[in-house]
Formats: structure tokens, sequence, C-alpha cells
């Protein structure tokens, strides 16, 4: 298993080895020794979640209140989705960028996000199948997004599948009106550079 540091400070893109033979392919998925070596801490794995999307949904940006936020570790168990970690951290020296990572039932790559970061997909495939570990449950009282389309952050979605055929982006009603980057920030909803440093100092020291 590769682990590889995104430029989002907390996201990192999870490379498997896979094993093929005449029967299929074995992989580890997930190593939490190897994760915590990387992160600092093991992931505290509360809730798994999963979701099915049609080509061109796109969910997200979505974060949760710090503390305790809600680390994840995302993967793609059918179809692809291109995957998003946005640095919504007040402060921070990457505050308003992105990083992606393709995840797919080819590489099997994962993305883990640490608490406090902006999490966004788009799937490229229908019944694209994404499967999220979660270090803390859904509580819909600390939940928050921003919008995808925010010109401020400016992600790059893309606008094609796979296979060359148009993507027409697809959101939730909640995703649609969610506000973009710049008034979140107004309304205090975002998470601070120093807040999300001292919990990741508190839970790498348990």
């Amino acid at each position: 298993m590769k682990i590889r540091p995104l430029k989002i400070a907390g996201a990192f893109e999870i490379t498997p080895q896979q094993h093929p033979d005449p029967r299929g392919v074995f992989l580890e998925a997930y190593k939490a020794g190897a994760l915590a070596e990387a992160v600092g801490h093991p992931l505290d794995l509360q809730q798994v979640n999963t979701s099915v999307s049609a080509a061109g949904v796109l969910r997200g940006i979505h974060f949760a209140d710090v503390p305790p936020s809600q680390a994840k570790y995302v993967m793609c168990a059918r179809g692809a989705v291109l995957d998003i970690a946005v640095d919504i951290r007040v402060g921070s020296p990457t505050f308003g960028q992105w990083d992606s990572v393709l995840l797919d039932d080819i590489t099997r790559r994962a993305i883990y996000l640490a608490e406090g970061l902006g999490h966004a997909f788009m799937a490229l495939e229908d019944n694209s199948t994404v499967v999220y570990l979660c270090s803390a449950g859904y509580n819909p009282g600390r939940e928050h997004g921003i919008t995808p389309l925010d010109e401020t952050v400016g992600i790059e979605w893309p606008t094609t599948t796979p296979a060359g055929n148009p993507l027409t982006p697809l959101r939730s009603e909640k995703d649609t009106a969610a506000p973009t980057l710049i008034e979140a920030k107004e309304q205090g909803l975002l998470p601070t550079w120093e807040e999300c440093q001292a919990f990741y100092k508190e839970l790498n020291n348990k």
C-alpha cells in the first residue's frame, strides 16, 4: 500500500497493491496501521456510509463542525468518481485550495480527508458506488455545505465521462442552495486552522 500526501495538509491518496490471478483480484483496501503512521493517529471508525450515483451526480462540498468533525476514508467499489479535498480551514496556508484523486474500480485507490476538510465528488459513470469509512456518525445539526460550483474555489469538474459522453452536474436541493466559501466564512460556519491543529494534536496524543 502506497500513501501519498496531497497538497492539502491532512489529505492523502492511498493506492493498494493488487494481486490478480485467474479467479479475479485480491487487495487490502484499508490498513489501520499504515494509515495511522501517515496521519499521526488511528481512524476511530464509527460509521460506514455508501452512496450510489448516476453519471454527473455532484455531491458536496460537505464538512462538519470541529470538534469532532468527521474524518473520511473514501473508496469507489464500482464505477468511477473524481473525489475532491477542499481546504476550508480559515487561516490555513492553502485556504480555498483543492486537490483531487480519481477513485475507480480499476486502480481501487482511496482518499483520506482529515477532520475540518471539505469533501465533494462527481460520479463519472452510472451506478458509481462510493464507500466512506467515517470517524464520527452523521449529526445534522453539525453538518454544513459549500456549493461545489463556487467560482472562488474553482474546482475543475469533468465535462465528459471516460467514454467521452457529456456530463451534466446533478445536485441535491441542499447542495444547490449551499453558500459560497466566502459566504460560509462570513456566516461563521468554517473551522479555523488553529482549532483544527489543536484537535489534531489532541488526536495524536491519545
